[in-house]
C-alpha cells in the first residue's frame, strides 16, 4: 500500500498565491511586517484557505492564526507551523512554507480518512520577524510576556506595538490572554528554509537542526554635535558617523576574541541626522544584532560591544547609549524529536546534513514548553531575507513529505 503525500501543486499555488499579498514589482520582494495592514491581509487569506477546506481557523489574542480539522475540544495537540510576516523586501518561503505546508498536511489526513490519537493543530505564529523585538505570537503562547513589555514595545522607527495591535483589532493587554497551558503541545515541528548556503553546497535536500541560535538586538545612538562640513576642522569634530565606522572596523576583532565560528555581529539599520551632505552628522542611530548558539558567547560578546563602543565614544568625543530590543537564548532541540526526523528520513531514502540553525524561529520558543524539532530544506545560493530568496520544488516537496511523514508518527 502506497503512504500518504503531499500535493506539491497544491502547495506551490498556495505559495505563490500567499507571495502576492505585500508583493513589490519594484523590487520583485513581499513585504508584511507584523501587525501591519499586508500582514493583517495575509491572516485574513490563510483563515480563508483553512475553511475552503472545511477546516476550523481563528485569529486567537495574540494574532497568531491557528488551524485545525474540527473545532472540538482537545486535550493536546500534536503542532507544527512558522510564520506568514516578512522583512522588508523579503522572499516566498521564509515562514510561509511551514505554515503552508501544515495545512498541505491537513489536507492530506482528510483526504486519505486517517485516524490519530492526538489532533494536529497548525500555527501561523505572529510577528515572527522581530519588528518589535523578539518573537510576539509564540512568545504569547507560551507565556513569556509581561504587560510592561507589550505596552513599552516599539520598533526601530518609533512605532508602538500598543498601537499597530490597535490599528489590527487587538487589545494590547489582552495578549496576555494567548497564553495555553504547556501541557497542550505533545510536540511540535517546524518545516523551514535553511537560510543559509550548507545545505546547497553540500547537495543534500534536508537539514536536521539540533539547536537553534541565541540572538540580541540592540539600537544604538551615538551622539556628537552638528557642524558645518567645511569650517569644522577635522580635528576639532564630534563625527558621529565616524564613531560607527571606527566600530564596524571593530567588528572582525570582536568575533576573533570573544565569539566562535557560529558568531555573527551586524549593523542592519543606519539613520544618519541631520543628514546632509554638507553636514557634519551630530547624530547615528543603529541597529545591532548578535548571534551565537552558546549563552556565555553570546554575552561575552555583547560586553565586548559595550566596551568598544564606550571607547570609540570617549575618543571621538560623542555620548554612547543604547536600548536592548530584544534578548533570546540559545536552544537546543528535542533529541527525540531530531531521532523522529532522522528515522523518517530514512525510510525516505533522503539525504540529511545534521546541523545547528544560525537564524532564529519559533521552534526556538517552543523548545522551552514541548519536545520540538526543525527541519530544513536548502536556500540556493544560502539567499534568505531577499527577493532572489529560492529553493527548488522538488526539495520543497521533500522537506513537505518529511513533514507529513514525522507528524503522522507523533500524532499515531
Amino acid at each position: 500500500m502506497s503512504l500518504p503525500a503531499i500535493n506539491l501543486e497544491r502547495l506551490r499555488k498556495d505559495l505563490l498565491s500567499l507571495f502576492e499579498i505585500g508583493y513589490d514589482p519594484q523590487t520583485k520582494g513581499v513585504t508584511r511586517l507584523g501587525f501591519t495592514q499586508a500582514d493583517n491581509d495575509a491572516k485574513e487569506w490563510l483563515i480563508n484557505r483553512f475553511e475552503i477546506e472545511g477546516f476550523c481557523a481563528r485569529i486567537d489574542h495574540a494574532g497568531n492564526v491557528r488551524g485545525r480539522i474540527s473545532d472540538e475540544s482537545v486535550q493536546q495537540v500534536v503542532a507544527t507551523g512558522s510564520h506568514i510576516d516578512t522583512v522588508i523586501s523579503g522572499g516566498m518561503f521564509d515562514g510561509a512554507l511551514g505554515v503552508l505546508a501544515g495545512l498541505e498536511v491537513l489536507r492530506v489526513i482528510k483526504e486519505n480518512k486517517l485516524n490519530l490519537k492526538t489532533p494536529l493543530e497548525v500555527f501561523a505564529f505572529a510577528e515572527e520577524e522581530g519588528r518589535f523585538g523578539g518573537m510576539m505570537g509564540v512568545q504569547a503562547l507560551i507565556g513569556e510576556l509581561t504587560p510592561e513589555w507589550i505596552l513599552k514595545a516599539h520598533d526601530v522607527n518609533g512605532v508602538m506595538l500598543e498601537d499597530a495591535l490597535k490599528n489590527s483589532g487587538i487589545d494590547p493587554l489582552s495578549v496576555l490572554d494567548a497564553r495555553v497551558d504547556p501541557d497542550y503541545f505533545k510536540s511540535f515541528i517546524e518545516l523551514h528554509i535553511e537560510q543559509g548556503p550548507v545545505l546547497d553546497t553540500l547537495k543534500k535536500p534536508i537539514g536536521v537542526v539540533t539547536s537553534i541560535s541565541g540572538v540580541f538586538k540592540w539600537i544604538v545612538r551615538l551622539i556628537g554635535k552638528s557642524n558645518h562640513a567645511g569650517t569644522a576642522p577635522m580635528n576639532m569634530r564630534s563625527d558621529a558617523f565616524m564613531g560607527l565606522a571606527n566600530f564596524a572596523n571593530e567588528i572582525p576583532r570582536i568575533i576573533d576574541e570573544e565569539g566562535s565560528d557560529k558568531s555573527r555581529l551586524t549593523v542592519g539599520k543606519v539613520d544618519l541626522k541631520p543628514g546632509h551632505a554638507h553636514t557634519v552628522p551630530g547624530e547615528v542611530e543603529f541597529t545591532l544584532v548578535g548571534r551565537d548558539v552558546d549563552a556565555d558567547i553570546m554575552h561575552a560578546l555583547a560586553d565586548s560591544c559595550r566596551k568598544v563602543l564606550s571607547a570609540i565614544a570617549r575618543k571621538h568625543k560623542l555620548m554612547f547609549e543604547f536600548e536592548q530590543m530584544s534578548w533570546l537564548d540559545p536552544q537546543p532541540m528535542s533529541n527525540n524529536i531530531i531521532n523522529l526526523i532522522q528515522t523518517e528520513a530514512q525510510h525516505l531514502d533522503l539525504p540529511f546534513e545534521v546541523m545547528p540553525s544560525g537564524a532564529g524561529h519559533d521552534a526556538q520558543h517552543m523548545a522551552k514548553v514541548t519536545d520540538a524539532g526543525m527541519i530544513f530544506v536548502p536556500s540556493i545560493g544560502g539567499v534568505s531575507h531577499a527577493p532572489d530568496e529560492w529553493t527548488h520544488w522538488q526539495d520543497i516537496e521533500k522537506g513537505a513529505n518529511l513533514l507529513l511523514r514525522s507528524l503522522l508518527t507523533l500524532a499515531s
